[in-house]
């Protein structure tokens, strides 16, 4: 993660996910066509596999059930996310989305990894006859156009929001707490590749008459989905465990909360991301001696309100007044002495 704050997609000028509800609408936009698009082909691949023989094709075919599978998840998520706090949930349902995050990359990897492998391995010890691969072929390329749009749909999201943060799209889509949008853009990406190793088994195995390229075609898209699966279970591990904010936000919160009159010092911060859109940040703070209990009070209301205003995504601050260094010293002194 950069430093720089004009570099960093949750920089302190440019919070990830500022609150703006077209954002949630957009991601679920972008699972709902992914979602679409991988059920039609999952059906195609199915029947384009049993007619040719072909071990790579129904490797495919589990990896876009998988892929079906995930985005539903996906969907659930966003939903489930978005209700508001409550008397049983009082920080809001925000880390849900992370929960049905990683049961789907869990599908990914259950549901379309294991599969592949296993079905490569099996080809490749058993061998396979393989049938006309004609229809395969004609499924890979409109599973290649339809996949390609899908992508082309999260891959624009994600500009849109690395350009609107002004950064790099690449850093965005490996740093953002959006894990929606991160599953789309990197399975349909593995998608897309698995499609051309199936097309390469297929082409080996009708050239040489072997199964060994078809298998080994198989194995490869269940490795490929192992990466995937793996990428975003990390991902959504971190966020669930407690992620903070990076160290370039982290420093800009302390300097915000130096401006406000009566905080001299900010003895400890704690930041977690709960969701796209919830930041919640709590402190230690030494206020100024001879303030009163209600200039403390009014302290707090004033550092809240500069801190959503510079970070809009800031949906929680708890500020608690503690004595600094200093005081606690003379405490001691004091005692030593009585």
């Amino acid at each position: 993660m950069s430093d720089d704050p004009a570099k960093s997609p949750e920089t302190p000028e440019n919070p990830q996910g500022a609150a703006r509800p077209e954002k949630a609408e957009e991601s679920t936009a972008t699972v709902v066509v992914a979602a679409a698009a991988n059920l039609g082909i999952a059906v195609a691949k199915a029947v384009a596999g049993l007619i040719s023989g072909s071990s790579a094709m129904l490797s495919e075919a589990a990896h876009s059930v998988a892929d079906t599978v995930t985005e539903v998840m996906l969907l659930t998520a966003l939903k489930r996310s978005e209700k508001p706090a409550d008397e049983e949930h009082p920080l809001g349902y925000g880390p849900e989305r992370y929960i049905w995050a990683m049961l789907a990359s869990i599908a990914t990897f259950v549901g379309g990894a294991v599969f592949s492998v296993y079905d490569g391995v099996h080809t490749l010890v058993e061998g396979e006859q393989l049938g006309d691969p004609l229809v395969s072929y004609l499924v890979l390329a409109v599973a290649f156009l339809l996949e390609g749009f899908s992508l082309r749909t999260g891959v624009r999201q994600v500009r849109r929001e690395a350009a609107r943060l002004h950064a790099p799209a690449t850093h965005y889509l490996r740093h953002t707490p959006d894990t929606a949008v991160k599953a789309v853009v990197m399975e349909d990406s593995a998608a897309l590749v698995g499609l051309v190793l199936a097309a390469g088994g297929l082409l080996g195995g009708q050239l040489t008459g072997s199964g060994v390229w078809d298998g080994t075609a198989s194995v490869l898209i269940g490795v490929l989905l192992v990466y995937v699966a793996w990428v975003l279970g990390r991902s959504n591990a971190q966020l669930l465990i407690g992620r903070p904010l990076p160290e370039a936000m982290r420093a800009g919160v302390r300097a915000e909360l130096l401006t406000v009159p009566n905080i001299v010092e900010v003895l400890e911060l704690t930041t977690l991301i709960q969701g796209p859109t919830e930041i919640l940040i709590a402190a230690k703070i030494d206020f100024r001696d001879l303030a009163s209990a209600a200039d403390v009070e009014w302290a707090c209301e004033r550092a809240e309100r500069q801190l959503r205003d510079r970070y809009p995504s800031v949906r929680r601050v708890y500020l608690d007044p503690t004595p600094g260094p200093e005081q606690r010293r003379e405490r001691e002194r004091d005692a030593s002495a009585g």
